[in-house]
């Protein structure tokens, strides 16, 4: 199998991303190619941090200008070079069995266009964690079956992740010339990884869930996403989007995924989960919206 190429776009905290760099040289399989975009970040010790580096391995590049979130994904699936690849967090770790699991598995399953390895959550501290979400993701909405790989294709890929997204994207490897066929929709920048891999799934797509732990997901009390509750926007965007999901469904004719879509469950507790939080913290559209979430169908 060919290298795999890690590419990392970047804004945020320059120390924990030097963690997550510190995580690729680790990796037990010395076959991996990384790419760092930086995208336009304010801060000079990051470029001279990798202008010190002395790994022919590790290149790193900087925006012209601030290209946003979806458009750094999109440049660094453009930059890739190798058949798969894993869109990594700038402050997220690969175990040092990363690229073991994910070979593993592709050998495996070798029509697999997405791999999930297994996951645990840390904070920003790098402290293992066990949020609410997590335990639901991991203990109800994942495939179960041991420690063996769960293949989801087509539909049951589909149906699975609407009832609840329990993939962590950073975590993912991918085969480059699926993303390169189907793109990120516009319009849905919270949620905009449900959506394309709701889109590989319509087209027949093939996920492989191999649940040896490999990777840590870092968790922030104050991150981006955890704003998007407060002022509504999350919320706003997955109801917008589970209306197009349950017409992709429908036009496939696929009656569980599109039935699933429509009663969204798991998506609507979710809503209650986070509803305390969005009374104290959020604001008046957070809080109109994540009522309407919960009641309306």
């Amino acid at each position: 199998m060919s290298t795999i190429d890690i590419v990392v776009p970047f804004w945020g905290d320059p120390g924990l991303l030097f963690e997550t760099v510190a995580s690729v040289q680790a990796q037990r399989d010395t076959d991996w190619r990384l790419v760092v975009i930086d995208d336009c970040y304010p801060d000079d010790s990051v470029p001279a941090f990798f202008a010190a580096l002395d790994d022919p391995r590790i290149t790193y590049v900087r925006n012209e200008v601030n290209l946003g979130i979806t458009e750094n994904y999109r440049e660094a699936i453009r930059l890739a070079r190798s058949e798969f690849m894993t869109i990594l967090g700038c402050d997220d770790l690969l175990h040092p069995g990363y690229l073991d699991v994910i070979r593993r598995t592709i050998a495996a399953v070798p029509d697999a266009d997405v791999i999930q390895p297994g996951v645990q959550v840390i904070d920003e501290h790098g402290t293992v964690i066990r949020p609410l979400v997590d335990r639901v993701k991991q203990g109800l909405l994942a495939p179960r079956g041991g420690s063996g790989i769960a293949v989801l294709r087509g539909q049951a890929m589909a149906t699975s992740l609407i009832r609840g997204d329990w993939l962590y994207w950073p975590s993912l490897t991918f085969r480059v010339e699926t993303l390169r066929r189907i793109d990120f929709r516009e319009g849905l920048p919270i949620i905009q990884d449900l959506a394309l891999l709701m889109d590989i799934a319509f087209e027949g797509g093939t996920l492989a869930y191999n649940p040896t732990l490999a990777f840590s997901y870092r968790r922030h009390g104050g991150s981006a996403s955890q704003k998007t509750l407060l002022d509504g926007r999350r919320f706003r965007d997955e109801r917008t989007y589970y209306r197009q999901a349950r017409g992709l469904a429908e036009a496939q004719g696929w009656s569980a995924t599109s039935r699933t879509a429509r009663v969204r469950l798991m998506s609507r507790l979710h809503g209650v989960a986070e509803l305390p939080g969005v009374l104290r913290h959020g604001t008046g559209a957070g809080i109109q919206s994540t009522v309407a979430h919960i009641l309306a169908l």
